[in-house]
């Protein structure tokens, strides 16, 4: 089969049986092409959430599919590769957060989208990316424990000095994989190029970056922008959707080191199979762990999160 023919009977199967396809943006442009919605995370979880389809393929990593089923437990959901985890997501547990809090009583618990549903039973608000600043600076602690990203907690602290953070050691090993040395060489490369990162990256790199946002916070940024060429600090998939999107402008990956092993792992005929019932994995969460998992979320919803 070719391409053409594999999402044609995609298309042809999510619409017999009632599927919705979600695809995070760093998946593969022939896997975006027959998803009914793509972006972030956490918009994906809650566009599932509107969709009429019972059933909901997630074709990104695990904790994505987790979040999908806490906003819809009543939908089916499907992991499409069961093996695609998130090392950033699965690096803490919950008898860290735990020591932790002891630790630390006075402190509220600010946990990145990019978690495990447990981890998210024992923390306080959730955050995304683009919202993780906006959300921390309404928090009425001034005390902020900061999981399990220290390298975003570190750009949130900088853009609120007036609160006290504490940070632990994690984070995204792709995004912090990038080196300051790698910055300067591609600004010296394409000296008219803007850099554009997302604050995953280490600290010394954010600092030579032109912006810094979430995936979705870049996308727009470099199809809004009147310049034309932009060096790409996320997963290097982003470069290659912007430059389709914007054939008249040049996009430059800022490092081979920015590729998901993760999001890779699902294959377009792995979303065909997952239509066909043989492949992928169903989401099962108790109700218990989904009410306390769902706090976090809730509190940053009702902070415009």
């Amino acid at each position: 089969m070719t391409i053409q023919e594999v999402q044609d009977e995609i298309r042809r199967l999510k619409k017999e049986n009632d599927i919705c396809i979600l695809a995070h943006s760093y998946q593969a442009k022939e896997i975006l092409e027959v998803a009914d919605f793509s972006g972030d995370s956490y918009a994906l979880s809650k566009l599932a959430k509107t969709a009429p389809n019972k059933t909901v393929i997630m074709c990104g990593v695990r904790f994505m599919a987790e979040t999908v089923k806490m906003l819809s437990p009543e939908k089916k959901v499907i992991l499409s590769s069961p093996i695609a985890g998130c090392p950033m997501a699965e690096q803490m547990d919950i008898e860290l957060i735990k020591q932790l809090k002891e630790m630390y009583p006075d402190y509220t618990v600010v946990a990145y989208i990019n978690t495990t549903t447990e981890l998210k039973t024992v923390c306080d608000v959730c955050v995304t990316s683009s919202s993780a600043v906006k959300i921390v600076k309404q928090l009425e602690s001034d005390n902020i424990l900061f999981i399990p990203d220290c390298n975003l907690g570190a750009y949130v602290q900088k853009q609120v000095p007036e609160k006290n953070f504490k940070l632990v050691q994690g984070g995204c090993p792709v995004h912090a994989a990038v080196t300051k040395r790698d910055a300067e060489q591609a600004k010296a490369a394409h000296p008219n190029a803007e850099l554009l990162v997302h604050p995953e990256c280490v600290p010394a790199v954010v600092e030579l970056a032109d912006y810094v946002g979430s995936t979705t916070g870049i996308m727009n940024y470099a199809k809004n922008s009147d310049k034309k060429e932009f060096i790409i600090g996320t997963e290097n998939s982003i470069a290659e959707h912007l430059q389709y999107a914007c054939p008249d402008k040049d996009f430059y990956v800022l490092s081979k080191a920015l590729m998901c092993k993760n999001m890779k792992a699902t294959t377009l005929i792995d979303v065909l199979n997952c239509c066909k019932g043989r492949s992928g994995e169903e989401i099962d969460l108790d109700p218990d762990t989904i009410a306390k998992a769902k706090k976090c979320i809730d509190v940053m919803i009702s902070l415009g999160g």
